[in-house]
């Protein structure tokens, strides 16, 4: 517990690197080479992170005025990725998420469950969130257990699934996102890409990065694109001259330094994957392996950010207008490009149905992290979270998930029979997929 707690302090950008580098070593990578390949990595997720906050630390309180000037009155807030993950990782049960999520996906990745080695340990704070939520709703740490082993098969399951679509449209090789906020839209992008297909007129409709620029010329550019978006949002939050601006080059800058970074990140991976493959084809041959990462790989893509950033007010018009809704969006609003990254692989990277499809997502999204809000209280207040004055707090992303609606909800409605129902379900498909799905064709095709 002491070197997991230390991990966990150091955060990804430290231990990230280093479990890169042994894992380099144990593919016979020469040492020099697995350094500097660790290396990269550390540095690419230092350059997003430090993008990611950029854009948080700007949006947040646009946001915020947004809110206030409008007279909105929404009394569960959204804390964030960040608070959720603190909370997930503070209680008990939390603690041992990392162990379970690593012995599973080792035992599944033997028995030939799964295809993706998920080496991004820190994002097993999603399983400890559901984990945590279980525990709070009915006071079973075993339950709670057996929950994160539950959402963890669920999280590799549609990482596999997701990953020839992913591969594909954003050329990352031999990588899966088995991230609990963005696997789940894979799942929700298919039957909206295939409506969308089907409606005349609405399926002819094709933006792109590219096609945006050549029909709008200079402001079609994706920089200038994120300045009028950036100067917009300034606007609505009633900002004067100087500080539309100013948001207006951080939403700039933050759509051409993404890619950038996601280069330089992908740049330390590649060798460390083509390693492992290797391994895996003479280990066991006939069988693909996964690297599984953040899907802060995919955030970069123009398409992502730019529907990302349209859809920043919108969601807090839709959260006004959705009769029921409890939640604020706030501190998840920088994290909707995580929300749409393995959707927008779906959609081809078509602005117009990213967007459609963030709209549905949002939507389906609050109406669930409103249902979750007491729960996610009430796992703070066992965590001794910081609450600041909030006598209800909820999460946008991985507590609108509908992946947290099916885990959660089955497990305080039925407790453990109803869980055994989600791990029968998740257990066939996993079979369905690795022992009798053969092609590693792209699901959206």
């Amino acid at each position: 517990m002491a070197v997991i707690n230390w991990l966990l302090d150091a955060g990804p950008t430290v231990f990230l690197p280093l479990l890169l580098f042994i894992f380099g070593l144990v593919l016979r990578i020469k040492p020099g080479k697995a350094f500097k390949a660790a290396l990269m990595v550390g540095i690419g997720f230092t350059g997003l992170n430090l993008i990611i906050g950029l854009l948080t630390d700007n949006l947040g309180p646009a946001a915020q005025v947004m809110v206030k000037n409008f007279g909105l009155s929404l009394n569960a807030i959204d804390v964030g990725w960040p608070a959720a993950s603190a909370i997930s990782y503070g209680t008990t049960l939390g603690s041992l998420a990392i162990p379970i999520g690593v012995a599973l996906n080792v035992f599944l990745l033997v028995i030939g469950l799964t295809k993706t080695l998920d080496v991004d340990l820190w994002n097993y704070w999603h399983i400890a969130f559901s984990g945590s939520l279980v525990y709070a709703a009915t006071n079973n740490f075993g339950l709670g257990l057996f929950t994160m082993i539950v959402h963890a098969m669920w999280i590799y399951f549609l990482a596999d699934l997701a990953a020839p679509t992913i591969q594909k449209h954003y050329g990352l090789e031999g990588i899966s996102f088995p991230q609990g906020a963005s696997a789940p839209g894979f799942v929700l992008a298919l039957p909206i890409n295939w409506l969308l297909d089907r409606i005349p007129g609405i399926r002819d409709i094709h933006w792109t990065p590219e096609t945006i620029q050549k029909k709008l010329g200079v402001f079609g550019d994706s920089a200038v694109m994120g300045l009028i978006i950036g100067i917009v949002i300034g606007a609505l939050a009633q900002y004067d001259l100087t500080k539309m601006l100013n948001l207006g080059i951080t939403t700039s800058a933050v759509l051409i330094l993404m890619p950038r970074m996601v280069a330089i990140l992908m740049e330390g991976l590649s060798p460390i994957s083509e390693a492992a493959n290797t391994m895996v084809q003479k280990k066991f041959p006939g069988r693909n392996l996964y690297i599984g990462m953040d899907s802060a790989l995919a955030v970069g893509q123009e398409a992502v950010l730019s529907a990302s950033l349209i859809l920043v007010p919108v969601s807090l018009l839709i959260a006004v207008i959705l009769p029921g809704n409890r939640v604020l969006p706030f501190g998840d609003l920088a994290t909707i490009p995580f929300m749409l990254a393995v959707m927008a692989a779906v959609f081809g990277g078509n602005v117009f149905r990213i967007v459609v499809g963030g709209v549905i997502d949002l939507a389906v999204s609050l109406y669930i992290a409103s249902w979750i809000a007491p729960l996610l209280t009430a796992a703070a207040k066992s965590a001794h979270f910081a609450m600041n004055g909030a006598t209800s707090i909820s999460v946008l992303s991985d507590g609108g998930a509908w992946t947290t609606l099916l885990i959660v909800g089955m497990g305080k409605l039925m407790s453990w029979g109803g869980m055994a129902i989600v791990f029968a379900i998740v257990l066939g498909l996993m079979i369905w997929l690795n022992k009798f799905k053969k092609s590693d064709k792209s699901v959206s095709e």
